[in-house]
């Protein structure tokens, strides 16, 4: 995908060209820190490929993964606290190599103001991570944590389209907001029932 083929931009050549006017490209491999918590937001990112996991992290170091930001998405996140001029909550790593268009934040409040389809597109951002924020409440409140695991496997292999997932027991722990023992022994029991094949730092959903 590339700034022409973003979906919400339609047959909008005017705010297409913006867009290419005000953003700067750049490309991240896996694992790259694309934002960190309490840093200054100086621009909002709009994934042109690849996928982004935007997690939070306790008083303790601990991690969770609130939700993916996939390609011809933004982080939500980062539109209201450019816009407040607040620092991040969250923190933005790269889930593969991955194409990011961003957009000064100076800039937010004009494309706001000229261009309703912009608004359109935050608003329905805005929607979709509240719903996925109330899926992980939900699965924390309610879900077994060897569910949660099965979950975050099928979506790790969904982003990528590829039913072998390159993790360690330690990332999936972080993650899920639980211990990497916890994880290996509900990993090595899904082994044992057909669900999944364990390998060095590889784990294929069967």
């Amino acid at each position: 995908m590339n700034i022409d083929t973003l979906p919400f931009l339609h047959n909008d050549y005017a705010l297409k060209e913006k867009l290419k006017e005000y953003g700067i490209q750049k490309t991240f491999e896996e694992g790259d820190v694309i934002v960190k918590e309490h840093s200054n937001i100086r621009s909002i990112p709009i994934v042109l490929s690849g996928a982004i996991k935007v997690l939070q992290t306790d008083d303790e170091g601990r991690e969770i993964l609130l939700y993916y930001i996939r390609a011809g998405e933004s982080c939500i996140m980062s539109f209201l606290g450019g816009l407040h001029h607040e620092t991040s909550k969250i923190k933005a790593v790269t889930e593969e190599r991955t194409e990011i268009l961003f957009i000064p934040v100076d800039k937010i409040s004009v494309l706001i103001k000229d261009y309703p389809e912009w608004l359109d597109y935050i608003f329905r951002l805005y929607h979709k991570r509240f719903e996925e924020l109330l899926e992980v409440v939900n699965a924390i409140a309610f879900t077994r944590v060897d569910e949660r695991l099965l979950q975050l496997l099928q979506k790790k292999a969904s982003l990528s389209n590829n039913n072998i997932i390159s993790a360690t027991h330690e990332q999936l722990a972080a993650e899920l907001g639980s211990a990497r023992a916890v994880v290996s022994r509900l990993l090595k029991q899904m082994e044992e029932k057909g669900l999944v094949k364990l390998g060095r730092n590889k784990i294929e959903l069967v």
